[in-house]
Parts: structure tokens; sequence; C-alpha cells
């Protein structure tokens, strides 16, 4: 006869791994929580084995016949070419949104912000994580960030459905638009428009530097933050040990056809096999997958749970304190506190209640117009060369190109020709932009090819090259500096 437990694929990982899944399966577990687990070996040993991912082919139907996934962190060696696994599954299953919520239990665990209660909903499929880096010279390393108008709308309309869903009050958005005007202008550009479609939350934001120090500073003013994916990793981290530890913060990584729930924080392999790791940000990312399949009854016992052995002083060493703390336990001990106070709730610390909150599912019909008039209107050719700034300079400067003629030189995105100055430091990676002279005609693509062919007759390594184009008229491409 079928199981008619709900299943599950779960990943022991690597480092502290094995012992705080154990520790949140044993709780899962006690709490009655109705769950068919099937194990999946994933993380450095496979790594260490030849598998350049981290995974075996066969994990992958495990995991996608499985209503859930929840992993432990792993270890992703250094060198070898290896790739973040992280990252491999959440753009392999589409899980677009990375949710982390940072909540401050004060006076319980030590923190500066007792009133802090921040979700981070983070991009999570592209960005720099796209992971499209090159070695392009000997000085030159390229990495490529990736922002799309419908990647841009998913994550920001979850984020404001997420707050509606869970009556909050304030969505705010960081970017870095005032230098990358048109990657991080595109998420900003979409976020407002976005935003128009929900008059009942307040939206705002923020630059991401005087964002992120706010954040750090004064955490109460803010409520759902949503970020591309870099910023989104590096704040929620920064977000969760303000508010008391990595260690106690869950995550979420959601997608339209399937989820998969860990901890914030990594491996910690220097604490395995010494039975001290907290397990809370692992459980707690377990009640939130709990919410997720619906069994909101479990998920609730479990949370008051845990709040009640934090309130009564029973921590692991990373948030023990004298003065504060009654007990200090290993991950064991924990997790069995845990089990003896399953259902309990706490008498200072606000009680959970999932009792009739229905499964939040996002809707994201992509309605940002995409079909923009586009013209080729030149070509920035990136060239390996050894030779002086001025000598390059006199060299390209003064061939007769046809039909594009040369517009600018620059080097590391400052413009050294025309008009540079002797101050400026350049490396061993150019870039020349073409362009027609006159801007009534049309540059085709064989005007592109035949400017590459010149620039290679001329003796230098062509690079890679990036078409230029415009927009309904408008330049869609990044002037250099000075």
């Amino acid at each position: 006869m079928a199981s008619s437990n709900i299943p599950i694929a779960v990943a022991f990982g690597d480092g502290i791994g094995p012992e705080i899944m154990a520790a949140t399966l044993h709780i899962l577990k006690e709490a009655g929580a109705p769950l068919e687990q099937h194990v999946v070996e994933i993380g450095e040993k496979l790594y260490l084995k030849g598998v350049a991912n981290g995974i075996e082919p066969k994990s992958w139907d495990t995991i996608r016949h499985s209503k859930a996934f929840l992993k432990a962190p792993i270890t992703t060696p250094q060198g070898g070419g290896f790739k973040s696994l992280n990252v491999t599954i959440r753009t392999t299953m589409g899980l677009y949104a990375n949710v982390r919520p940072c909540v401050a239990y004060a006076p319980f665990i030590n923190t500066k912000h007792p009133g802090m209660d921040v979700v981070i909903v983070r991009e999570n499929e592209e960005d720099l994580y796209a992971g499209i880096e090159y070695r392009q010279s000997p000085q030159v390393c390229k990495s490529l960030k990736l922002i799309s108008a419908p990647g841009s709308e998913k994550i920001i309309r979850y984020a404001f459905e997420y707050a509606r869903h869970y009556k909050r009050k304030k969505v705010t958005c960081f970017t870095k638009d005032n230098i990358m005007k048109i990657s991080d202008g595109l998420f900003h550009k979409v976020f407002d428009q976005i935003a128009k479609e929900y008059p009942d939350i307040i939206n705002e934001h923020w630059i991401v530097d005087i964002g992120a120090a706010k954040l750090a500073d004064t955490p109460e003013m803010f409520d759902v933050v949503v970020m591309p994916n870099l910023y989104g990793d590096i704040l929620s981290d920064v977000a969760a040990q303000i508010s008391g530890s990595v260690g106690i913060a869950g995550s979420a990584n959601i997608g339209d056809r399937g989820a998969m729930f860990e901890a914030i924080h990594g491996s910690a392999p220097r604490r395995a096999g010494q039975n001290m790791a907290n397990p809370s940000g692992l459980l707690l990312a377990g009640v939130m997958m709990l919410v997720y399949l619906e069994e909101t009854e479990v998920a609730e016992r479990i949370h008051n749970g845990w709040l009640s052995t934090i309130e009564k002083g029973i921590h692991t060493y990373d948030i023990f304190k004298q003065g504060v703390s009654q007990e200090k336990v290993g991950t064991k001990e924990f997790a069995n506190a845990v089990v003896k106070l399953l259902g309990q709730k706490p008498q200072t610390l606000p009680a959970i209640s999932y009792q009739g909150s229905k499964k939040f599912e996002s809707i994201h019909p992509l309605s940002i117009v995409s079909n923009l008039k586009r013209e080729l209107v030149g070509v920035d050719v990136f060239v390996y060369s050894q030779d002086t700034a001025a000598g390059l300079i006199k060299q390209v400067s003064g061939h007769p190109w046809h039909p594009l003629s040369l517009q600018m030189i620059s080097n590391r995105g400052v413009r050294i020709w025309p008009g540079g100055h002797p101050e400026t430091f350049c490396v061993d990676q150019y870039r020349l932009r073409f362009a027609l002279k006159d801007k009534g005609l049309h540059v085709t693509y064989e005007d592109v090819i035949k400017t590459i062919q010149q620039v290679h007759d001329c003796g230098y390594d062509v690079i890679c090259t990036e078409n230029l184009y415009s927009f309904e008229g408008a330049p869609a491409y990044s002037s250099a500096q000075g």
C-alpha cells in the first residue's frame, strides 16, 4: 500500500550538516510531521569523486518527484572548477524566490535591535550568480551580471504578494542604479511599475550602500526588502546576524514547480562532529517547509516549542550568554529540549499561529513590455594588448576605419581617447567603440564583422565583442567614465 505521507527529499550535507539534519528530523518526527523521507547524496564527497556539480543525475528525479527538498549545508571544494551546488539546484529547478526571515528574539538572544522583524526576498536565478565568468587576459577577468525584465518582475511581484498575504505594510527595493544604470536600473524600473499594482502597500527604493547601512543600524524601519541576487545574499546574512545569530535563520527557495528549504549558514567544517552546532536555522527552514506543505498544525507546534526552548534559556554555544541563558547544550540536547516543549506556547515572546493560514502562492503574470524597437548602432571590440596605452592609441586612432568609425578607446571603463588623462592607470585589456559617423544610416551585421576583421588585421587579439543597440531610439549601453 502506498504511503499517505508526504514525500520529501532530504540531503544531510557536509560539515555540521549531518548533525543538524538529524536533530531537525528528530523534532519533525516527534511532532508528528507526516513525511516520507527520500535521502539524496550531494556535496563534497561527490565533488571529490569527480562529479563536477556535486549531485548525481539520479538525484534530480528524487528531488523532482518530492513535494519539497530539505537540504543541510554543503561544502564546495576550492579550485578545480567546482560550481556551487546551491546555485545549480536553484537555477535548474526554477527556484526564483529566496525568502529569509530575520527576526529578533530579545531578551533571550542577544541583539541590539529587539524590535527587528525583516524579511529579505532575494532574486535567486540571475545577476552575477549566473556564474558566467572568463579570464580574458593575463591581467583581466570578467563576470557577467545578468538582470532580466521577466526575472525582475517575478521576484518583485512575489515580494508584494508575500507582503499582502502576511499583512505586512511596506516593500523596499535595494539597487545600485546610480552606477549600474542599465542592469540595476531595469530592476528599479520594474519595481516602480509593479508597485503601482499594490496601492495598499507602501513602497520605497534605496541605493544599496546607504540602504545596507540603514538596515544594519536601524532594521526596524524595514519590513519586506526585495533585492537582486548578490545584494540579497550578502545583506540577508547581515540581517540575520544583527537579529541575533546567522545560526537561527531559515531560508526558503520557492519556484512554480518545487521548493527547497535550508539554513542560511554554511557547513562550518571546523565544528563538525563536536555536537556543538545550533540546528535552529535548519529547523526553522523545516517549519517553513511544513507551512509550504500546508501542515500548519505541526508547523505551529514545532515553532512554539522552539520559541519556548529559547525562552527558557536552553541555548547552544553560539547564542549562549551569561546572565541570560540558563543552560548551554549541544545539538542533540537542544533538539531533545524542543521535543519536550512541542506545542507549548512561549510566555514572553509572541506565540506563533498558522491555523487558518492559506498556502501562499505568488501569481506573476509577466506584464512588462519587452517588444521594444531594437536597432543595431555599433560595436564595442575588446582587445588584449601588451602595448602601452599611448602606443595603442597612436596606432588605432590613426587607422582608416570603414564603414564604421572609431568613437572611443577605454580601459576598465575609463575613456583614454579622445580626451584621456595621463594619470589613468591601464591594464592589458582595451575597449574600442565603433559606430557610424552619419546617424541617419543603419549599421549592419556585415559592418560589425568587417570592423572585427580590421581590428584583427591590425595585429590585435580580439577577446570579445558587444553589439551596441538602441531601444525605442535611446542608447542602451554605458558610456565611458572620464
